[in-house]
This record gives structure tokens, sequence and C-alpha cells, in this order.
């Protein structure tokens, strides 16, 4: 697992490399932290792995999963979780949401 700030996100995506960005949080919250683009999986979903893996058509590709805040525990927790299950690039973007809207991004509104 490596972990990602909001510049190199915002980097790596306007150099056009291919990145799934999931959502860690359950619904709820997904609506108040969504960053354009990104789909929403649930740390607790009982599937979560294999739902994160169909997402993103293979282990072998590359996630990144964030959360609401550096404060917030979901994303450290579900990088961790798909290092295990044996995804090869996955990162975390500890800044989640609130250093998004920090850097300048916007959230998608529902």
């Amino acid at each position: 697992m490596k972990t990602l700030t909001a510049d190199q996100l915002k980097t790596r995506q306007n150099q056009g490399e291919r990145l799934t960005l999931i959502n860690t949080l359950n619904e709820e919250n997904f609506e108040k932290t969504k960053i354009p683009g990104s789909l929403n999986i649930p740390l607790e979903a009982a599937d979560f792995e294999k739902r994160v893996e169909q997402a993103i058509g293979g282990k072998n590709q590359p996630v990144v999963v964030y959360c609401a805040s550096s404060q917030c525990p979901s994303s450290d927790k579900a990088a961790k979780k798909l290092d295990e299950a044996g995804f090869t690039a996955v990162y975390d973007f500890e800044g989640g949401a609130e250093q998004w809207q920090e850097e300048g991004g916007h959230l998608a509104t529902a």
C-alpha cells in the first residue's frame, strides 16, 4: 500500500492515469464526501474485496481508497484489507474529501 496526497492524486488524474477512486464510507456519508468520479463501496460491506475487484477490473489494477479526512480510519483499514487480499496497486488517499476540498477540489453533489 502506498499513500497519495491531493496534489499527487490530481496530477495522476490530469496525466490520464487510470485510477479507480473508491470512497469507503457508508452511503449516507458518501453523499457528503463524494469526489467526482468516485465509487462508493463501504468498508463494512461483507463482500468489500469482491466488489472492489469487480469495480476496478482485477486485483492488478490501480485503486485509490479514501474517506472523509486524515482522522478517519476507514481508508487505511480498507487499503490494508485490499493488500491482504492480494491487490497489487493499492493507494490510500489519507487526506480524503477534506484535503481534496482544502486543495481546491470540488465535491460532487447528489
